[in-house]
């Protein structure tokens, strides 16, 4: 009797496994948060703050509610609103822009460079007298040129604020992302490579006067001593999602080294594919280390590509639906960034997590190999 080997499946991601994989420790986690009745503002959240303060080795971090707010909060202490602009870089996700709306400011888009992060050259070039603040995304796990950036804020007097929402641990010249600014903000959406089982996020500072605000804001208007002392909102993260995070940021190292692992099992099968432009290889610059939230490769016939792949049980993702922020009609941005749009068309995100094998990376190469003929 002949038998049909089954085919591999390679999800893009495997959200249950953000569960399963400390299944147990969770249950007891959820158990024992419940039982205290421990669900807001309570220890284990700022157990999470000092913990992230230390693994970031940034003076404050705030848990939020989400990387959204993160950045709402950011630029609202920041004094940033009404008649402000903002430049960020396009490819991002449309939560970088909409942060800058929602305060007033105006959001100004610029283009990326190879590496798909914000162009140094290009921020310089959009600063008028309206300017106040360059919000660079560390996009993909990777951290921006911040020594360019630095420059050019210190000779406009702009202020910096990192949308560091997929950089946890990214480094640039050994510091980390969400650290060079005067905020930055990071996002625990279950799947970024710090993920909680729902939203999350949180903000760094070193500035106290930004911690003071921020926590004001984040909770009604009170401030440390519990004193309601302003208008504020309400936006905690909530206690059962930092005892969650508690316990992963214990074996966040192993999860970056992890995904660099998968990062370079990509970089040795394919970087010889002609059709193909993949992220920097680990170890291979030196000012930057990676965490590899994302394996974003530029392909040529990239639908066709990714309709073989999902033919042969490969999920792959085209981010933002394959639209950079300025190419949405309703957000009503008249400009052209030909980089960016180019890069866009070609864009395919690989599976990149803690859940994929060395055997499931080298079969999806094998496939990539195969529909170009390799």
């Amino acid at each position: 009797m002949t038998t049909t080997a089954t085919r591999p499946q390679v999800p893009f991601f495997d959200y249950p496994h953000v569960f399963t994989s400390k299944e147990s420790e969770l249950i007891e986690l959820i158990k024992d948060v419940g039982r205290r009745g421990a669900f807001i503002l309570q220890a284990d959240l700022e157990n999470f703050e000092l913990g992230l303060q230390t693994y970031t080795q940034a003076k404050h971090a705030l848990g939020v509610a989400n990387g959204t707010d993160a950045l709402i909060l950011a630029l609202r202490a920041a004094g940033i609103g009404p008649g402000d602009e903002v430049i960020f870089c396009t490819h991002t996700y449309v939560a970088t822009a909409a942060a800058i709306h929602f305060v007033g400011a105006t959001p100004i888009p610029v283009d990326c460079g190879p590496d798909h992060m914000m162009a140094p050259a290009m921020v310089a070039a959009a600063v008028t007298s309206n300017t106040r603040a360059i919000m660079p995304t560390q996009l993909n796990g990777r951290t921006c040129d911040m020594d360019a950036l630095q420059v050019i804020a210190d000779e406009y007097q702009l202020l910096i604020i990192e949308d560091a929402a997929q950089a946890l641990g990214s480094r640039f010249k050994g510091r980390c992302a969400g650290t060079f600014g005067i905020a930055g903000t990071i996002s625990f959406y279950p799947a970024k490579t710090l993920g909680c089982l729902g939203d999350g996020g949180a903000i760094l500072t070193s500035d106290d006067d930004m911690l003071d605000t921020m926590y004001q804001l984040r909770d009604h208007g009170r401030n440390q001593a519990g004193e309601m002392v302003s208008w504020g909102l309400n936006s905690r993260l909530d206690n059962l999602q930092a005892a969650i995070l508690n316990v992963k940021l214990r074996d966040y190292d192993d999860d970056v080294r992890r995904r660099r692992e998968v990062a370079s099992l990509y970089q040795a099968h394919l970087e010889n594919v002609i059709e193909l432009v993949l992220p920097p290889a680990p170890e291979s610059e030196s000012d930057h280390f990676d965490v590899y939230q994302n394996y974003e490769i530029e392909a040529a016939c990239r639908d066709e590509l990714r309709a073989f792949l999902k033919d042969n049980g490969i999920g792959t993702l085209v981010q933002w639906g394959g639209q950079l922020v300025h190419q949405f009609p309703a957000l009503g941005f008249q400009v052209s960034l030909p980089f960016a749009e180019n890069m866009m068309s070609r864009a395919l995100m690989l599976p990149m997590n803690t859940s994929v094998s060395d055997d499931d990376v080298i079969y999806v190469c094998e496939m990539i190999r195969k529909f170009y003929g390799s």
